[in-house]
């Protein structure tokens, strides 16, 4: 099945809020901050400033990736979805758009770390998450389009 990138439309902020909302309350070490309801409208207003590029096979959203600039704010996909490509094709699209881009990761997110650094990220701060909402430690990435020739 193909998979389509396309901008978030209003009516998918319910199924990335979902995507968002089943990462954190299946991962044993996020804390949970926030009901369903306000990860979709969290998402809803991603989508409103126009950050948010959606993953989508027949019709459903299968991953998002939220970026404000050269900030990727947001890259999730859904639970079943991951090694399959989905989430390269979302960052792919955004290295297109970009020269500089940057991020933070959580320090506990081994995966996610995994998966920046084969992509050409390499990380330049740490920090004990005193800046984030969870209070977890995290780690500053960027990728620069001459850093991956």
């Amino acid at each position: 099945m193909t998979v389509c990138l396309r901008p978030a439309r209003v009516l998918d902020a319910r199924q990335a809020g979902e995507i968002l909302h089943l990462f954190n309350t299946g991962t044993e070490w996020m804390p949970k901050l926030h009901s369903q309801a306000e990860t979709i409208g969290f998402c809803g207003t991603m989508i409103d400033r126009g950050w948010v590029t959606v993953a989508e096979r027949d019709g459903r959203v299968i991953g998002f990736l939220a970026r404000d600039g050269v900030d990727i704010c947001s890259l999730y996909l859904r639970p079943g979805e991951t090694g399959q490509g989905v989430g390269k094709h979302l960052l792919d699209r955004a290295k297109s758009e970009s020269d500089y881009l940057q991020l933070w990761v959580f320090q506990a997110n081994e995966g996610a770390q995994r998966f920046y650094a084969r992509e050409g990220f390499t990380e330049i701060a740490r920090s004990d998450g005193a800046h984030n909402d969870e209070n977890l430690p995290d780690m500053q990435m960027i990728w620069r389009k001459e850093m991956s020739r």
